[in-house]
């Protein structure tokens, strides 16, 4: 981890930094296990931590994060110009969504880690997905 984005952890209250290291090993973690993601860059945006598949340019960018204004809540973030956000939601009806942009999650309860997982890899090999799918159409 960077020394920028060990820093952000580091700012957020215990439990939200807790969990959102959680999360970040499941992204991680989720990225090693699919070939076309390789490895990721860790960064920030917005001031919050990033995961890019920077190199392979297989998925779209996730962001994770916590707010001051929601203070039991910390979210996983996605690009709304994605469908990412509107597959989740037919796919996993249980999770509590932001609109079209983020997964969010309650201090309180357990993180739903088979959901979420499935949710990181469609998110990690988005583009490629896409790419693969015009091929197919178009054979």
């Amino acid at each position: 981890m960077n020394s920028r984005v060990q820093a952000v952890f580091c700012s957020y209250p215990q439990e939200i930094r807790s969990n959102l290291h959680i999360v970040r090993k499941l992204i991680l973690a989720t990225a090693s296990g699919i070939e076309v993601v390789g490895e990721l860059t860790e960064t920030l945006k917005w001031g919050e931590p990033a995961y890019l598949t920077e190199r392979t340019k297989s998925g779209s960018t996730i962001r994770i994060g916590w707010k001051k204004s929601v203070p039991t809540q910390y979210a996983m973030y996605f690009n709304c110009q994605t469908t990412l956000v509107d597959t989740f939601r037919t796919l996993f009806p249980e999770l509590h969504f932001e609109g079209n942009r983020a997964l969010i999650f309650e201090v309180t309860e357990e993180l739903p880690v088979e959901s979420l997982t499935q949710c990181i890899a469609l998110a990690l090999t988005y583009h490629s997905a896409k790419k693969h799918n015009r091929r197919t159409q178009s054979a």
